[in-house]
Formats: structure tokens, sequence, C-alpha cells
């Protein structure tokens, strides 16, 4: 009986180690690190605290939609005030700034539309519509603490 068990261990262990692997990256997507603040379900990008590497050029004020496992959601909800930094996948679309020339501080854009934009009034045309999402995989507190709202 004893001459089974150190297999089955080490097969265990294998299996382990194979399913705490990062998922492959899909090809129109890219795994980002970005520092910043949680409200609810909505990350906004911010400054990395001095001393800490940066890891994506993501520009500060940009919000994001967070997915993720309901336990990662929930943790991060709970450091709600402080600073953190989530990693997770991106579609590369929403990565490349927005085309065009902007008009009236960036709000307006003419031309340079994005190809699978519909054309005519729709969802597209709402700004929720225009926050990117995020499939969150990890996260970690920062020192420091988010401004208040």
């Amino acid at each position: 009986m004893r001459g089974y068990l150190l297999p089955v261990a080490v097969a265990l262990t294998c299996v382990a180690a194979a399913v705490a692997q990062e998922r492959p990256v899909p090809r129109d997507s890219s795994r980002v690190s970005i520092p910043g603040c949680a409200h609810n379900r909505t990350f906004i990008v911010g400054r990395a605290p001095e001393g800490e590497p940066v890891r994506s050029d993501i520009e500060a004020g940009r919000r994001f939609k967070m997915n993720g496992e309901k336990q990662t959601l929930a943790d991060i909800k709970a450091h709600e005030r402080t600073l953190i930094e989530v990693t997770g996948l991106v579609r590369r679309a929403d990565l490349d700034p927005p085309r065009g020339v902007g008009i009236a501080g960036g709000r307006v854009r003419i031309g340079g539309g994005r190809p699978q934009s519909p054309i005519g009034n729709g969802p597209a045309t709402s700004p929720a519509y225009a926050e990117s999402i995020i499939d969150v995989e990890s996260w970690r507190a920062l020192p420091g603490d988010c401004p208040q709202r």
C-alpha cells in the first residue's frame, strides 16, 4: 500500500503545478499590470508610487470595468481606499489611443473611428460604453492611499 503513495503524491504535485500556471494570452489581448484605485467594479488608473516598477504605459485617469472571479473582486472591494496594482487581460484594441483629431478638449473626435463601430445612434455612443474591460487575474496592495472622491 505504501508503494503506491509516493507516485500518487508526485502526480498530484505535478497537476497542482500545471493548474497554478498563468492562462495563455489570446491573440487579440495583452496582459497588463496597472496601479490605481478601485471603486465597486470600476478601476481608475493612477500613478505608481516612487520605487515601484511600472509595467504598463496606460495613462492615469483611465477607467476599466473589472471582470473576474467573485472572490478576487470581493478582495479588491475590501481594499477600496488603498492603492493597488491589478494584473489582467485587456483587448489590444482598447489599449490603442483613440484615432482622429480631438476637439473641445478631446470630448469630440473627428475621423478615424474603429472599423467595428456602428454607424448612427446606438449603445456605442453612450459614455459608459467607452470603458474598457479588464479580466482581473490577480492584484497586490501598493504603499499609499487613494485620493478621496
